[in-house]
């Protein structure tokens, strides 16, 4: 049995935004941060978002040449993978179940599925 993989805390928009960024971009200073986002924001409430999603579990920070560098702690596809499984665990337990739901209600193609599983199969071991 695979043991269940610690949920971290929803993302707010603007901390999903801005967690993307770092995912997309690697590490980055505040400033760098702002640079990149579509819309101006304060220097101070990127801070706070960045140091709550330090707190949450998502990213860390080290002091580099005088400025705090945010690391993500796992990447966006394992915070992705928590975030499916804590859906599937409050919803029965059933990865096949879930898939198949997102099938019948066209929130995915069954094309996407083979595609999904052509890219799954280096990641199986041969018996």
């Amino acid at each position: 049995m695979v043991k269940a993989p610690k949920e971290l805390p929803p993302l707010g928009d603007l901390e999903h935004e801005i967690a993307n960024l770092i995912w997309t971009h690697g590490p980055m200073t505040a400033a760098a941060v702002r640079k990149l986002l579509p819309r101006p924001l304060k220097d101070p409430t990127i801070r706070t978002v960045l140091r709550r999603l330090e707190e949450k579990g998502y990213f860390k920070h080290k002091l580099e040449n005088g400025a705090f560098m945010y690391y993500p702690t796992e990447s966006r596809e394992e915070v992705a993978a928590k975030a499916v499984q804590g859906v599937v665990d409050r919803f029965g337990g059933s990865l096949e179940d879930v898939l198949v739901g997102m099938v019948k209600a066209a929130l995915i193609e069954p094309a996407q599925l083979q595609t999904i599983a052509g890219r799954l199969k280096k990641f199986v071991k041969p018996r």
